[in-house]
């Protein structure tokens, strides 16, 4: 039986290793810390298609949208996944002639985006406040949500795990062991090696430190800084994407809040470092939602967004490299589901998947050659 090493138990390794084990491959997970506790548990983890051109890039994304779907009726329950809609408005008049352009290409693509009237957005969601809005146009997407990714990798280590594999946390793989020109297995630290007949490489930003410069590809990562609020008094079901703060529930009466500019700006990750800056996020989102002023941040979460330079996926087998395939993105979250049936079904029946023909890792070979030489 073929035996494939999945490096990390993040939203894609672990849908990648459940499909494996579905298709009769013998697969051992390794992950160096806990399940889900990477960078897809530092997710604001919205699912959407929302502004992903071009057309190629949009329906990938949307056949993850509807994987997504498909996996609460296969699973008969997906505790994980919230179609809860998306709102959206701009104050920047630039913006709002951006945001018209986008909604009229995603509905000549099909895509669910309709505008709302000031009394449709207050019977929706009564708690935002009408003069954080100041008459722009709103803007709703009804087929988007958000996914809780740490539950969602467990259900997807659980359901593998009834198939046969074997998680192992804990692992900090050092470095791909190889035989010329093929991968053979992986190093721990330690010193402890595994053999294998394939790797599958879904360690996020972390990907290019255990591979040789030849099999590496150009990134362009970004931080990702949440803020978590205690339980708030608010009914809020749906995503704000609003210009004061983005916001979505996060269960238990919990914000997850996201200001694009405080990535940037703040240094700490943890919440007693950052409180001054977390704090102002809260502000910002009581802008939009005044019944929780005065609710405390109770934790933050910092991560590094996995970005190939070209801000595309990068999934696929290397080019000249045997038993190895790499699958990184920065929409994961949104993927995950449709990335574990098509590379399960490339890495054990060696069925290329069309969607993913664009985002193969190949087309960084001339970077992955000056990487190499230098």
């Amino acid at each position: 039986m073929t035996h494939a090493i999945v490096i990390g138990a993040g939203v894609v390794g672990t849908s990648i290793a459940f499909r494996l084990t579905q298709a009769g491959i013998r697969v051992t997970i390794l992950e160096a810390g806990y399940v889900g506790g990477g960078t897809s548990g530092a997710s604001f983890a919205w699912i959407n298609a929302n502004n992903k051109p071009p057309r190629a890039y949009h329906d990938l994304n949307v056949a993850g949208m509807h994987s997504h779907a498909a996996l609460a009726d296969e699973f008969g329950r997906a505790p994980w996944w919230h179609r809860s809609g998306n709102i959206e408005w701009y104050l920047d008049d630039a913006k709002r002639a951006t945001q018209r352009e986008k909604i009229g290409r995603l509905r000549s693509w099909g895509y669910e985006a309709e505008w709302l009237t000031e009394a449709q957005l207050g019977d929706l969601e009564p708690d935002i406040n009408p003069a954080a809005v100041g008459g722009a146009p709103v803007a709703f997407y009804p087929s988007e949500g958000w996914v809780d990714p740490v539950v969602y990798a467990h259900a997807m280590v659980d359901a593998a795990v009834r198939h046969g594999a074997v998680l192992r946390t804990g692992v900090n793989v050092d470095r791909l062991q190889r035989a010329g020109a093929r991968v053979t297995g992986v190093r721990c630290d330690g010193g402890e090696r595994l053999g294998a007949d394939v790797v599958v490489n879904c360690a996020g930003h972390w990907a290019n430190h255990i591979v040789d410069p030849d099999m590496r590809i150009p990134e362009s990562p970004t931080r990702g800084f949440l803020v978590f609020t205690a339980p708030a008094p608010t009914c809020l079901r749906a995503i704000l994407h609003a210009p004061q703060c983005h916001v979505r529930p996060d269960g238990g009466g919990r914000l997850m809040l996201h200001i694009e500019e405080t990535d940037r700006t703040t240094t700490g990750t943890t919440l007693p470092e950052t409180l001054p800056a977390a704090r102002d996020v809260v502000r910002h989102a009581a802008m939009v939602l005044p019944v929780i002023r005065g609710v405390e941040p109770e934790a933050v979460r910092v991560g590094t967004r996995p970005i190939p330079a070209d801000s595309y996926p990068a999934v696929g087998p290397v080019k000249g490299i045997g038993g190895y395939y790499l699958a990184v993105s920065h929409s994961a979250v949104t993927l995950a589901p449709f990335l574990g049936r098509a590379v399960a079904t490339e890495v054990a029946h060696d069925r290329s998947e069309p969607l993913l023909a664009p985002y193969r890792p190949d087309r960084f070979a001339a970077a992955r050659g000056a990487a190499t030489t230098a």
